[in-house]
């Protein structure tokens, strides 16, 4: 049923439309037939109080929920693009936290089924019931690649960087993974537009992007470090050159 305004009831206002997908509605239909009867009330408190209550959670330890996933996933083939924009979407509107997880599991996999077009649904998973634990792994597992495939999405990566708390995480995390293909202007001039946010979860993408990139470049990382120490967070500073 509509609600008011016309929107299904758990709707988000502005969200993107869930297209139609046969595969969607089959995964749902099992991800919530083989989740739900795993719930343990008890460690769902204990996960809810860790993530600051970001979200209920269903209480099922990741390993569980990964073989669970397995079932869920068992012969249902390859989707298109469509077919992960609708399971994301539908994961997303479920409370539960462990719905979401699944989605981001499911996009990791087949993020190489997406196409920049993908791009403003990630960008409402990225603003909708946002934290850590969902953000970090769509930065690094699908913006990351997405980019990757298109390298014009760099310039709505560079539009990102100015946005809200998570979209600028996401932002500084999308090259995560990139080791010697880092853009390291794009990496360096980033950490440099946010260094006087002075929010932890920025400080430290900021440190952690730096960090990884010392993996490929150590002295690339140090000598930006000092010349930008004045302007960085002593948290940035701290974990870019934990490992120097």
């Amino acid at each position: 049923m509509a609600a008011a305004d016309g929107l299904p009831p758990d709707a988000v206002p502005g969200a993107p439309a869930v297209p139609d997908s046969p595969l969607a509605d089959t995964v749902l239909a099992r991800l919530t037939e083989v989740y739900a009867p795993a719930a343990d009330p008890e460690r769902a408190e204990g996960a809810a109080a860790y993530m600051k209550h970001i979200a209920p959670f269903l209480g099922i330890p990741t390993p569980e929920r990964r073989a669970l996933a397995r079932t869920v996933l068992a012969g249902t083939g390859r989707p298109d693009e469509r077919d992960c924009t609708a399971i994301a979407l539908r994961c997303w509107q479920l409370p539960e936290r462990e719905y979401h997880y699944f989605a981001v599991d499911y996009l990791r996999r087949y993020v190489s089924s997406c196409s920049s077009g993908f791009l403003p649904v990630l960008h409402h998973l990225v603003t909708t019931v946002p934290w850590w634990d969902t953000i970090d792994a769509l930065a690094a597992h699908v913006a990351g690649p997405l980019v990757t495939a298109d390298p014009a999405l760099a310039r709505a990566m560079d539009r990102w960087i100015d946005d809200d708390l998570w979209v600028a995480r996401t932002a500084l995390l999308h090259q995560l993974r990139y080791k010697e293909a880092t853009d390291t202007d794009r990496l360096f001039g980033y950490c440099l537009r946010r260094a006087d946010h002075p929010d932890f979860f920025i400080r430290k993408a900021i440190g952690w992007a730096l960090r990884e990139y010392a993996k490929t470049d150590p002295a690339a990382v140090r000598d930006f470090v000092e010349g930008a120490r004045a302007r960085l967070s002593p948290l940035s500073v701290r974990e870019a050159l934990k490992n120097l």
